[in-house]
């Protein structure tokens, strides 16, 4: 372990990269913990229609993000390979891509509503679900062209840049959140609207932020990034050939989610709040560690690029220790303080009897969620591996195969035939984690992705 330290591609190598990654991630997981805690606080029918709304708005998103997001491996190779002209021209494919998918992202505002109908949760919850899903939606775009544009750092392994503009989006979004859920300062009360707009605002924050840092001077000497604006077919053509397939397995990832989500949702406003919180508490631990993927898929990217798999191998090899050290640790404190963590969340309305209710549950929930921590961390980093180095399409695949036969289908029949509680689903939950690590784990070691990449 210590050899590795100072090797290329090693532990040294790897923390510069992911560890900006995985500060940025933590930041954007404070950004939603505090947003669900406001909510909480706010009212139990609005932290109830948070996360159903959040993720309903996500998945619809997620697609373009994952397309986008897929700018950063072109980035990375293009890097490795030592053509800076192509690192400009792969940017201005995914700002246009971007541009499109905000336009169709905000038609689906006011179109995709009869979905949160379909959840058949109470009405009060209803009607807070569609009034922050619009928001979400109208703003859609902001995101994905966020994406595109991280992407020009992470993809050269320069983190920093989008940790420091991610925090500064966070800096922006907490207090603004408080203001407009709460009604203090000159602002007015809000409730759930307040917390949508004060998300889509900070996200609009970093795209402004982006817009000078990438388009200066500097960078149109080395990579010609505002001469390089043309629209390339070609590049277009093949980035969304890989684009796509990432953008379905990213789309299929958040659907099983968002399916678990509704199903718990049918069991009563209490359970699914339990579950919301814990899912949350759930994204402390996920969203760094898929920084740190992030970062694999950079580095494999690189190492790609250069001709190198044996650099892809130990980069993903470090970023699995790091990535375990992490989860580890995140599953102790899931065991020795739920009540703490699950208290944060307590909506301001509940009685002691009620909140004594989301308490049991939701201490249950963490136990699911301390069972399959770890092998979350495995299908992360090896999946961010195998999409590094151009593999995407079995990942892909995978998550297709197994969110319809792992999670889908025994969600559905749990709950709708023979009527199973809120333990059974978080079991199918840990299971389908458990079996995308090792479909994830065995690909890697398999070695076909050595032999791919992405660019000419």
């Amino acid at each position: 372990m210590i050899a590795l330290w100072d090797k290329p591609f090693g532990y040294k190598h790897v923390l510069k990269v992911s560890m900006p990654l995985a500060i940025s991630m933590a930041s954007t997981t404070i950004m939603q913990v505090t947003d669900r805690i406001f909510l909480g606080r706010y009212s139990v029918e609005a932290i109830a229609a948070a996360l159903p709304a959040g993720i309903l708005s996500f998945l619809f998103i997620s697609f373009f993000m994952g397309v986008a997001s897929y700018i950063n491996v072109f980035i990375a190779q293009y890097t490795g390979a030592a053509k800076p002209e192509k690192v400009a021209a792969s940017l201005w494919q995914g700002i246009y891509f971007s541009l499109g998918a905000w336009v169709l992202l905000a038609a689906m505002a006011y179109t995709l509503t009869p979905l949160l109908v379909s959840g058949g949760h109470p009405p009060e919850v209803l009607e807070l679900e569609i009034q922050y899903f619009r928001i979400l939606m109208l703003g859609a775009g902001l995101p994905v062209l966020d994406t595109a544009l991280s992407g020009f750092y992470s993809g050269r392994g320069l983190t920093r840049t989008v940790m420091v503009v991610n925090m500064i989006g966070a800096a922006v979004n907490i207090p603004l959140d408080y203001a407009l859920i709460n009604g203090v300062w000159f602002f007015p009360e809000m409730g759930i609207r307040g917390a949508g707009i004060a998300t889509v605002t900070a996200t609009a924050v970093i795209v402004l932020i982006y817009c000078p840092l990438i388009f200066s001077r500097r960078n149109e000497e080395l990579y010609k990034i505002r001469s390089k604006f043309h629209f390339d077919f070609v590049l277009f053509k093949r980035f969304i050939k890989y684009g796509l397939s990432n953008g379905i397995q990213f789309f299929l990832d958040i659907f099983a989610i968002t399916f678990f989500v509704y199903m718990v949702g049918r069991l009563g406003t209490i359970v699914l709040a339990a579950s919301n919180i814990a899912l949350s508490i759930d994204g402390i631990s996920f969203f760094p560690a898929y920084g740190i993927a992030v970062g694999v898929s950079t580095l494999v990217g690189q190492a790609i690029g250069q001709g190198r798999p044996d650099y892809a191998k130990r980069a993903t090899k470090c970023a699995l220790h790091i990535t375990c050290v992490w989860m580890l640790f995140m599953g102790l404190v899931y065991l020795t303080i739920p009540d703490i963590l699950i208290s944060m969340f307590r909506p301001g309305d509940l009685t002691d009897a009620q909140f004594g209710d989301v308490l049991e549950h939701g201490r249950v929930f963490l136990m699911f969620m301390i069972v399959y921590i770890l092998f979350d961390g495995v299908a992360l980093v090896y999946s961010g591996a195998l999409k590094g180095a151009g593999d995407v399409v079995f990942v892909m695949k995978s998550v297709g195969l197994f969110c319809l036969t792992v999670m889908v289908i025994p969600c559905y029949i749990g709950v709708e035939v023979i009527e199973a509680g809120p333990y059974f689903l978080w079991g199918i939950f840990a299971v389908y984690v458990l079996v995308l690590s090792f479909a994830f784990y065995f690909r890697f070691k398999s070695g076909k992705w050595e032999k791919m990449k992405v660019i000419e």
